[in-house]
């Protein structure tokens, strides 16, 4: 919301609302605050709370950076936040995995940092099943972005040394996909830099590409005529969008640019951009299930976290690729101190 509106709802004028955000010394009565709790829907005691740690804008990898608008980009951010401080919070109660992303900084052979990657990894030369599931495996912590959001494509960074994925799962699974794909190759190409521009974005492209379809097993699997009908049926085997293969495919030498124009024309009049055939299955978080399924047997709920947290339920929901409300008749009781271990099996 900006100024205008919130005070607007508020009933009082935008620029004091500002002075109460940025300066001390305009502190807002407690009615006032009452109001403001209602209109933005957040708890009271979350306005009194510490000040959460920020994000440095400037180390945040967003994709379509062009076409954000400044507000979509803070909310974002924003959400980033949150995420830092629900991964720390449960840091606390569960030894969650530490990263295993290597550095490849400086690297401009993204054929052979995503075969690296994979050797690394131990995924050989085949599809990724699931990829949030691998990441988490790897340390990387991996959120779903709200409906206020829903406009930011995903984006990436790295805070105290553990790196930050966020996806929108408003889109198809095989684009959400091959979006944290890129944003990992942000994070392993333009670590703890500002990572914004059109290099930046075509490198973390062409890393996903290689990665999600390594060249041996795209070569192998090529039909000697290639065509759309071929292609929906292939990639299932990559769990990609058919666009992205048909520039896989391209982009490894086996197609005509004849042949690549007449696949993309055909994909378009298809409506193959805008609408996945033959889709694949939604992924989600396995930390956050397993984190739910461990606290539940404690008795604690994912609104007794939301308390602790002083944030509403839907903010952390949203975050954890749980979009729907749960309810909780025990708010209140908090995590048990000691640890647990939790392994992310991909």
């Amino acid at each position: 919301m900006t100024y205008k509106a919130l005070a607007e709802e508020l009933g009082m004028s935008s620029k004091m609302l500002s002075l109460y955000e940025k300066e001390n010394r305009h502190i807002p009565t407690e009615e006032s605050i009452k109001l403001i709790s209602l209109a933005l829907r957040y708890p009271i005691h979350f306005f009194y709370g510490a000040d959460i740690e920020g994000v440095d804008s400037s180390t945040v990898a967003f994709r379509s950076l062009k076409s954000m608008k400044a507000s979509q980009q803070h909310a974002a951010i924003a959400a980033g936040q949150l995420g830092v401080l629900l991964s720390e919070y449960l840091e606390h109660s569960f030894s969650l995995p530490r990263h295993d992303l290597p550095d490849f900084r400086g690297s401009d052979d993204f054929e052979s940092v995503a075969d690296e990657l994979r050797q690394r990894w131990k995924l050989g030369q085949k599809g990724i099943k699931n990829i949030v599931h691998l990441l988490e495996s790897k340390g990387v912590r991996v959120f779903s972005l709200a409906e206020n959001t829903a406009d930011v494509d995903a984006f990436s960074f790295w805070k105290g040394g553990t790196p930050y994925i966020f996806l929108n799962t408003r889109k198809s699974s095989e684009r959400s996909r091959f979006d944290a794909a890129h944003e990992l190759g942000h994070l392993i190409l333009h670590r703890h830099r500002s990572n914004t521009g059109k290099d930046a974005e075509r490198e973390a492209d062409a890393f996903a590409s290689a990665f999600l379809m390594p060249a041996v097993s795209v070569i192998e699997h090529a039909p000697r005529y290639v065509t759309i009908s071929s292609l929906i049926k292939l990639k299932k085997i990559w769990s990609v969008s058919l666009v992205s293969l048909v520039y896989r495919v391209n982009k490894l030498g086996l197609l005509t640019e004849w042949q690549y124009r007449t696949l993309m024309m055909d994909a378009s009049k298809k409506g193959f951009r805008s609408k996945e055939p033959e889709g694949c299955e939604r992924e989600v978080s396995l930390l956050f299930q397993k984190v739910i399924l461990m606290l539940k047997k404690q008795g604690v709920e994912v609104a007794d976290i939301a308390h602790e947290l002083s944030l509403p339920i839907e903010e952390l929901t949203n975050l954890m690729f749980m979009p729907t409300v749960i309810s909780n008749n025990n708010q209140g009781k908090i995590p048990a101190k000691s640890k647990a271990n939790l392994k992310i099996v991909k």
